[in-house]
């Protein structure tokens, strides 16, 4: 691979499958996949276009939540990051990045199903960073289910507190802390607009975050705060290998986009950045995405 910013095909650019099975238990760590998805670490470069911000990432221990946390502090922000204790080997790695960046990070293990949690998370991300301005939303649950038979009661429950209550609960404690030019960014995906028959429970509430978000943007622009989506389509993160995508499944992830190849979470970070950022300035309500030619229409 070359340097991500050297034009070259992009259907080349990442690795592709076969993968080999590497099938990890909830919540999965970054750190155990292989291939190694590049979050970008050594190849993401920031040119200081969010400099002074202040930032809490849901989910920033790996995956795309830790590519959006590494460019926010390559792009001059201060950023807190909230994920699993379990994941707290992933997160210490992203820790470590973001102060290599000269800038303030915060750490925040927890679990985001709790509420008096969320509430918690964002006012020690707003004492930790003396401030917050722009808020990620981006932590979810995945497990994927053969048949509406094995979606239990509980395997509901915990999608929807991950995925659509914890959002609500972390973006209402937010909120007051907002001022204008602030953005909100949430994380949807291309199974809100084509779901699969294995992910009934997730596609419910990636459905339910466009729905939310669209809403959300109508009341925050009233104090100049903007609120967009971002729906990826197949990428390589832990959430695939701990249960997301059955065993096998991993091991083809992504073949059938029009790369052959899933995302890597670099790829997307320059839309939370963006988004982030003034020169967004009159985005508000949109979803943006990034699913390799799927579309989200």
């Amino acid at each position: 691979m070359t340097d991500r910013l050297t034009m070259q095909d992009p259907r080349e650019q990442y690795a592709k499958p076969p993968f080999p099975k590497q099938p990890q238990p909830v919540p999965g760590l970054a750190a155990k996949m292989d291939p190694q998805p590049d979050h970008g670490e050594t190849s993401y470069k920031g040119s200081g276009r969010l400099a002074g911000r202040k930032a809490l990432v849901t989910g920033g221990d790996s995956g795309i939540g830790r590519a959006a946390a590494i460019a926010y502090a390559r792009e001059g922000a201060d950023v807190a990051i909230a994920y699993l204790p379990g994941e707290m080997t992933d997160a210490q790695d992203v820790i470590a990045l973001i102060e290599a960046e000269g800038r303030t990070a915060v750490a925040l293990p927890g679990d985001i199903t709790d509420e008096n949690w969320c509430k918690q998370l964002v006012a020690d991300a707003v004492a930790g960073l003396g401030g917050l301005d722009i808020l990620v939303i981006n932590a979810g649950h995945q497990q994927a289910r053969d048949s509406i038979a094995e979606v239990t009661s509980k395997d509901f429950d915990v999608t929807m507190k991950t995925n659509l209550y914890a959002m609500h609960w972390i973006t209402q404690a937010a909120v007051p802390h907002l001022k204008p030019g602030s953005a909100v960014i949430t994380t949807a995906s291309v199974q809100a607009y084509d779901p699969s028959a294995i992910l009934l429970d997730y596609a419910t509430t990636k459905a339910g975050i466009v729905a939310y978000t669209k809403a959300l943007a109508k009341q925050l622009i009233e104090k100049g705060v903007r609120a967009n989506v971002v729906a990826p389509g197949p990428f390589w993160t832990a959430l695939q290998a701990s249960g997301g995508q059955p065993p096998e499944k991993v091991m083809t992830f992504g073949e059938q986009s029009a790369f052959g190849r899933p995302g890597q979470p670099v790829e997307i970070a320059p839309v939370y950045v963006l988004l982030a950022s003034q020169e967004a300035s009159f985005t508000t309500g949109e979803v943006y995405g990034v699913t390799g030619g799927a579309g989200i229409a």
